[in-house]
């Protein structure tokens, strides 16, 4: 097997194992831990971490150790988290959620610069264009990465699921499902059943062992990169502490980057309103409990094959037209869960929405990523520390307001959010174009000048 793309399948699969993992723990955390809001209370802090630490901590850690051993030492945050998980309390699952946080912006950081150099070095060797081996790259990687949706869910559903907790639900419950709940239909009687503590135990030991074998895998068999540097320049001294540690924050001068900021916000926004409101207020209120995994295998599932699929289709149809058919499809979603009510009646209708947002989803993950990773080449480490900086600020603010406004309200600010993120993206292609356009204009006239 050509060895960049062996890189890439480590690191696809030990991020596969990780979040089989840490996406089955999110997506149980408000279920399991609703005493005195413990659930929610470690999600908010994990995002509060990563939003805190994505302003400093990926440069300084990807300077120094690589990125490989940031990956390696980030992982080993997020089992701490499966640990603590297995005596839940205010003293384990607070701090093992604020060591996930500082890891996440680093973890990611370092998967977005090392599949962005590795990709380009693929390019030099092969003679092709950088941005189509960057994208093809992230789109394998999502593919494997997005099917842990399945694969946590799919473990938590059959473990949980040998004791049975749904009964029928009541017509007034139905009546505050979907989009006019305001919360009147959390306290739901028997439908949100906490599972025995044996049946927790046995959960998060096989979590626990996907996490180890994640790092595992990544310390072993990950090989160490280092970003080309152009010919005749050597090597480039070490910066500053201080200039590694401000460089998300001067990397804003940029306006490119300004712009599109919005775009991993919304990425921020809409994974937190499935995977908190969707699951909530119209599976679980209209359904049960027992529906949330199989429905979020739904999603993990066309995320996956989405992601791969748009990570190929990129080459032929830029990333423009994929921006707009997620945009319209993530739009098409908004308005119809605006006016849906659901019912048990309508079953397979619970599951298309979540297929459409994972269609959605898989071009902001596989096109946002690749984008930041050729506009911003030379300042990779700092570019993808301000995608997570600003993702984990949509997380935050969507999880912030989500115990006090009804969901109708938090569909109307999504819908605000994706509206001017594509506005800010297209101002952004516009600048490039017109960049590319001022390139080949003197180029164009140097040729015309030897003709003559």
């Amino acid at each position: 097997m050509e060895r960049n793309l062996k890189n890439v399948l480590v690191v696809s699969f030990g991020f596969l194992l990780l979040f089989t993992a840490y996406g089955g723990l999110q997506s149980l955390q408000s279920s399991l831990y609703s005493e005195e809001g413990l659930g929610v209370a470690a999600l908010s802090t994990i995002y509060g971490g990563m939003l805190l630490s994505s302003m400093f901590l990926p440069p300084v850690l990807i300077g120094k150790l690589g990125c490989k051993w940031t990956l390696v030492l980030a992982m080993c945050c997020y089992v701490a988290f499966s640990l603590g998980n297995f005596y839940a309390s205010w003293y384990t699952l607070i701090p093992t959620s604020v060591l996930v946080g500082l890891g996440a912006a680093a973890l990611w950081s370092a998967q977005g610069t090392y599949l962005t150099i590795v990709g380009n070095m693929q390019a030099r060797k092969t003679g092709q264009v950088g941005k189509d081996v960057v994208n093809q790259y992230f789109g394998i990687f999502f593919l494997i990465f997005q099917s842990s949706g399945v694969w946590g869910n799919l473990i938590s559903s059959l473990v949980f699921g040998q004791t049975p907790t749904q009964g029928t639900v009541p017509e007034e419950q139905l009546q505050a499902c979907g989009a006019s709940d305001c919360l009147m239909a959390v306290a739901s009687t028997n439908s949100t059943k906490r599972p025995s503590q044996d049946l927790v135990y046995t959960l998060m030991g096989i979590y626990t062992g996907c996490g180890f074998l994640a790092v595992l895998l990544t310390a072993v068999f990950l090989e160490p990169v280092r970003d080309a540097q152009p010919e005749g320049e050597g090597e480039k001294q070490a910066p500053p502490f201080w200039s590694t540690l401000l460089s998300t924050f001067k990397l804003l001068r940029d306006k490119r980057l300004r712009l599109l900021i919005l775009l991993p916000m919304l990425s921020g926004f809409e994974q937190a309103f499935l995977s908190g409101d969707y699951t909530r207020s119209y599976t679980t209120c209209a359904l049960g409990i027992q529906f949330v995994g199989y429905v979020m295998i739904c999603f993990g599932a066309v995320d996956a094959l989405c992601s791969m699929l748009f990570g190929r289709l990129a080459r032929y149809t830029g990333r423009t037209a994929l921006f707009a058919l997620g945009a319209v499809t993530q739009l098409a979603c908004i308005v119809a869960l605006l006016l849906w009510k659901p019912h048990p009646s309508q079953l397979p209708v619970f599951f298309v929405f979540p297929g459409l947002w994972g269609m959605a989803d898989a071009v902001w993950q596989t096109q946002n990523n690749a984008l930041f990773g050729v506009l911003f080449e030379k300042n990779k480490e700092a570019a993808f520390a301000n995608y997570r900086l600003w993702e984990a600020l949509g997380f935050v603010i969507a999880f912030g307001y989500s115990t006090f406004l009804c969901v109708s309200v938090k569909l109307y600010v999504l819908l605000g959010v994706l509206s001017a993120a594509m506005a800010a993206y297209g101002a952004v292609e516009c600048m490039e174009s017109t960049k590319a356009a001022e390139r080949t204009k003197p180029a164009e006239e140097g040729v015309t000048q030897t003709k003559l």
